[in-house]
């Protein structure tokens, strides 16, 4: 473990343009960290440029705008993409943003099959936690395993997909329905891939997970343990896995946003430094920690610094990282696992018996039963048993509220502007063969990305793009 190699510390940003994003992860990298982390904005997420009439007000909210090729090399210039792992959240659009990631690698001259990073990728858990969906489940799905097998030939080093319990948790799950519902998740995604012809060893060692760091100390160190055993466990049994690194879960581990309050936002500080120690102490691969303003708005530098000091500490002064495990054997800690194992397993049989996860997911099964904890926890700190400190107890009166960081209003109209400078100077003949070439791949049983590639090298949006596949494969509404 980290005797060997610490943790990748990452800073999860990205926010308004792409110079602007572009200036705080060059902040974030001489400030320490060791690995990107993208935010995308809702309309990038969802496949909608910045003109669309649904993009209004949205634009660079939540994270970077990216209409097009020329957004992304504005977004990674002066970072040499050979010397950083990326990871970027993006699920719906991921294969188009993992394309634009790859053309910029290509233009600085970087071998694809050097690049490192993870892309999120899991669509699954948009439809029973988040809702930046797209496409009908089953057709999201082809995505998936078209991306699987290109980039397992074009980018072999890349982690293709992030199956996340994170958002899961955030929308109010327990520890034991987190490790559930993502290897559920984890079931159907590997399951797809060996239905459209690949073999299991060829993909799964890519294969990365995403779990949120809660407040409850050792049910979290619990709840990871739990988590290798029982994957090892399905990749051996379950799909037979031969490799060692096939059966290995590998995570990134990012503090619950859902536990930071607005009311004294500085006592958020001593919540990620005990959610992150949680993290590393259940062996991480990969961590980001919350700033202390999130509750707010968008961290300032100043509280973005602050949260990565949190992972230095931990790393370089604590001790943690001398050994491997370093509460395993402890009563409590592997009593506290088996029960979540355990209770794990038994809701993978139950959504196994609805017909997997996608029928789960049709039915509303997951959904329900994540609504119904969310309710029990929501109730419990109405009702005072479950303390949250500053909220329900220990309130303070406020006095001057803190600074917090605030998006330029101008940034929308100037990226619009851009987006529509873009347009005017491509060829207009050769984008539209590159998407009549994609509709006809999506019609057919052809691996999409290469034409994805294609359509983004010749400066197609996101937008264009994804429209182009919601014409063949419709919109997902949910009916329940």
């Amino acid at each position: 473990m980290y005797r060997h190699k610490l943790w990748t510390m990452r800073q999860y940003a990205g926010f308004g343009t792409a110079e602007e994003s572009n200036k705080r992860y060059k902040f974030l990298l001489s400030q320490g960290i060791t690995g990107l982390s993208v935010a995308f904005d809702l309309p990038t997420q969802m496949g909608m440029d910045s003109d669309h009439t649904l993009a209004a007000g949205e634009v660079g909210r939540v994270g970077v705008v990216i209409d097009s090729l020329a957004d992304m090399q504005v977004l990674f210039a002066g970072i040499r993409l050979d010397e950083v792992s990326t990871s970027m959240t993006i699920n719906s659009t991921a294969a188009i943003l993992l394309c634009l990631y790859v053309l910029v690698a290509d233009e600085q001259g970087v071998d694809r099959k050097k690049l490192s990073g993870t892309i999120q990728n899991d669509i699954l858990k948009e439809y029973i936690a988040r809702g930046t969906y797209i496409y009908p489940p089953r057709q999201a799905m082809r995505i998936i395993t078209d991306l699987f097998a290109w980039a397992g030939t074009e980018v072999p080093e890349w982690n293709t997909i992030s199956i996340s319990g994170y958002h899961i948790r955030e929308a109010g799950s327990t520890a034991t329905q987190e490790v559930a519902f993502t290897l559920a998740n984890a079931i159907a995604y590997i399951q797809a891939a060996i239905d459209a012809g690949l073999a299991i060893d060829s993909f799964a060692p890519r294969l990365s997970f995403f779990f949120n760091a809660h407040n409850d100390f050792f049910e979290e160190i619990a709840k990871y343990r739990a988590a290798r055993r029982l994957y090892a466990h399905i990749m051996r049994n379950r799909f037979h896995a031969k490799l060692d690194r096939s059966c290995a879960l590998r995570f990134h581990a990012q503090t619950a946003g859902s536990t930071l309050t607005a009311q004294q936002p500085e006592v958020n500080v001593v919540r990620v430094a005990l959610q992150a120690m949680a993290a590393v102490l259940g062996g991480t691969q990969s961590l980001h920690t919350n700033s202390q303003d999130e509750a707010l708005s968008l961290p300032t530098e100043k509280s973005a610094r602050l949260a990565l000091r949190t992972q230095q500490v931990i790393a370089y002064e604590s001790g943690v990282t001398a050994a491997t495990d370093p509460l395993g054997g402890s009563e409590y800690v592997e009593m506290l696992t088996n029960k979540i194992e355990s209770g794990a397993r038994e809701l993978i049989e139950r959504i196994d018996s609805l017909g997997g996860p996608l029928a789960a997911i049709e039915k509303g099964y997951v959904q329900g039963e994540i609504q119904n904890s969310a309710y029990q926890y929501q109730r419990a700190i109405e009702e005072g048993r479950q303390i949250v400190v500053g909220v329900n107890t220990f309130q303070s009166a406020e006095t001057e509220p803190p600074a917090t960081f605030r998006i330029n209003p101008e940034l929308e109209s100037q990226q619009v502007e851009r987006l529509r400078a873009v347009r005017a100077g491509r060829s207009a003949d050769q984008v539209k063969t590159t998407l009549q070439q994609l509709e006809a791949a999506a019609k057919s049983t052809d691996n999409l990305l290469p034409k994805i590639l294609s359509a983004c090298r010749a400066l197609a949006t996101v937008g264009e793009i994804s429209d182009t596949l919601r014409r063949v494969f419709g919109e997902y509404r949910e009916t329940f």
